[in-house]
């Protein structure tokens, strides 16, 4: 048996938070949703563990909490937002709401967003598009750089994470969520909370030589995937989500680690396709259902129990947690009773389940 949180109660409790902290009720109400959803699905990284981050931004004054969240340019297929410094989870909502109109209209859309802030996992807002049977895509700039050009030293690159989603008929939804790095920061945020080492590979020291404790992550910088084209691959998701939209980019960035006071300007973009303007949307589905069977049915290697497809994990982790509970582990659960009590809000409580 483990001890576990419904994700309901989870949800009301972030949201309680964030309104204590001054956001409008429908906007803490949005937010609580999503980071909820993000725990949910297995996010550890981009769940209720940034609550008191965002909180300690909040209390500084460096995120508007009434932000007037508006189009600045506008064509048939695309639009650009002005954030207004709102919390980004506000920003790539509406963001997504206008990219899935805009894609109905015109088969394909594109949103770009500066003047926003973190958003949590970048498969949330890609996922959108996959309640109206359309392909949702989803740029970011991270929250700090952790990554260095290819061979250099000093960061002038983030995680710059890309998401997308593509709907299948009965088959769960093909879902890619990657940093451009070989893990994400909150990654080791979440190891370091839970006392854990990090893999070989994940981060190296200025020396080049492994890092694998993650309290001495400011020692050292994050791998890009694949060498070198992972790097070319994050500086290009940047100029896309980051330069085109006006927002920071590259020495521009502000770590939100650090400095909770700056406008970090914060750049994202999210790209819809509706399969209607290729074909039957029905028969596209059907053709996503045959490859996963296909590639799941494929010979494995010696030793593998299975083929995944990407996000298949994390839907059954989205299932398992709504029916179990989420848990959360015992370091954290303690800063939040901590933080819950200085807010004057209900402590979480938990709930025994079969793990």
């Amino acid at each position: 048996m483990t001890d576990r949180i419904p994700v309901a109660q989870l949800r009301r409790f972030i949201t309680t938070c964030l309104e204590k902290l001054g956001l409008p009720p429908q906007d803490a109400a949005t937010v609580g949703h999503l980071m909820a959803e993000a725990e949910a699905q297995g996010s550890d990284g981009h769940g209720v563990i940034r609550l008191i981050p965002y909180s300690k931004r909040i209390r500084a004054g460096g995120m508007n909490l009434t932000p007037n969240i508006k189009v600045v340019k506008e064509k048939a297929a695309m639009a650009l937002l002005d954030g207004d410094n709102g919390m980004g989870h506000l920003v790539m909502q509406r963001a997504a709401q206008i990219a899935i109109e805009k894609a109905r209209n015109c088969g394909v859309a594109w949103v770009g967003a500066r003047l926003s802030n973190h958003a949590g996992p970048a498969s949330l807002y890609a996922r959108m598009a996959l309640e109206h049977d359309m392909i949702g895509m989803y740029y970011a700039v991270g929250n700090a750089n952790h990554l260095p050009p290819w061979g250099g030293l000093d960061m002038l690159l983030s995680t710059n994470p890309i998401a997308v989603a593509v709907p299948a008929g009965e088959e769960p939804p093909v879902v890619l969520d990657m940093a451009t790095t070989v893990a994400a920061y909150g990654k080791v945020k979440a190891k370091a909370q839970r006392g854990e080492q990090m893999p070989v590979g994940w981060m190296i020291d200025r020396k080049g030589e492994p890092l694998t404790d993650p309290k001495r992550s400011e020692e050292g910088f994050l791998m890009p995937i694949g060498g070198y084209k992972g790097y070319g691959l994050a500086m290009v998701v940047g100029l896309l989500a980051g330069t085109l939209n006006g927002a920071a980019m590259g020495s521009e960035t502000i770590d939100f680690n650090k400095d909770i006071v700056s406008v970090t300007n914060t750049g994202q973009a999210i790209c819809v396709i509706d399969p209607d303007a290729f074909g039957e949307v029905a028969e596209f589905k059907a053709r996503v259902d045959k490859l996963i069977r296909e590639l799941r049915a494929s010979e494995r290697m010696p030793g593998v129990d299975r083929i995944w497809m990407p996000g298949e994990q994390s839907h059954a982790k989205r299932l398992a947690n709504e029916r179990d509970g989420i848990a959360l582990p015992d370091a954290l659960l303690a800063n939040l009773h901590t933080f819950a009590d200085d807010l004057g809000v209900p402590r979480l409580s938990t709930q025994s389940s079969r793990a």
